[in-house]
């Protein structure tokens, strides 16, 4: 198995080249009309709510610590916007998450289109209950972002706390899509957990290379079918014998 992080990175933008792809186009257009809708509501959310914050700081420090402002901003901007692109993208795959299910079993049948399966039938019950998977992850998201939190605010670490972020974002991203391949195959949260630590360079360059792209304005709304098909073929190809 490939141990480079650029491996795990370049699953992300060959997913981005499949979009189109002949038999993807219809489990593609659900995930990637929520994603452009909740997104682009949050952009503009987020926006309005940076602004009124600023003029609130600028507004309690006194003219001779107004230099605070320029150098504690860029911190606390980059930390809230990892923030809130997670929030958001877990927000949107609480909602796809029956149709982002659907489109990864429909993306390893067209990458392994010789292995014998058996006949796709469409499982109510796990569509009913792939939101409950969602809420664990974000469950899971809480317990480790409170003491992220915490951190924040304590002098000195806090100037860490963009990478600590970036890096936890990252661990998360690829956590939320890896669990349609490999829940498909079978694998619960807690499996799915210690099966990414043990393939971590592949784990953190597919993260960081989708929180990358969830920053850039209009990619940032193909992310969500993208990954969903970049991590298919990644665990498809560097792990087909997982679960």
């Amino acid at each position: 198995m490939s141990r480079s992080l650029a491996a795990g990175a370049g699953y992300v933008l060959t997913g981005l080249r499949w979009l189109p792809k002949a038999g993807l186009r219809g489990f593609v257009a659900m995930p990637l009309l929520i994603n452009t809708v909740l997104f682009g509501a949050g952009i503009w959310w987020s926006t309005g709510q940076f602004e009124r914050f600023d003029q609130y700081v600028e507004g309690l420090l006194p003219t001779w610590l107004a230099w605070l402002h320029w150098l504690l901003w860029p911190l606390f901007i980059l930390t809230a916007l990892v923030v809130l692109v997670y929030t958001f993208t877990v927000v949107a795959n609480l909602i796809a998450a029956p149709f982002n299910g659907m489109l990864a079993e429909r993306v390893e049948r067209l990458a392994t289109p010789d292995t014998p399966r058996p006949a796709a039938a469409l499982n109510w019950k796990e569509l009913a209950l792939s939101p409950l998977a969602e809420v664990r992850k974000l469950l899971y998201f809480i317990g480790w972002a409170i003491p992220l939190v915490v951190l924040s605010f304590v002098p000195v670490i806090n100037a860490i706390a963009p990478v600590l972020w970036a890096l936890f974002s990252a661990w998360m991203l690829a956590l939320e899509y890896a669990d349609y391949p490999l829940g498909n195959r079978g694998l619960n949260f807690r499996e799915q957990r210690r099966f990414l630590r043990r393939h971590w360079p592949l784990t953190l360059g597919f993260g960081g290379m989708t929180l990358l792209l969830t920053l850039i304005p209009v990619l940032n709304f193909l992310v969500m079918p993208a990954a969903v098909i970049g991590a298919t073929l990644m665990w498809v190809r560097e792990a087909p014998d997982a679960g």
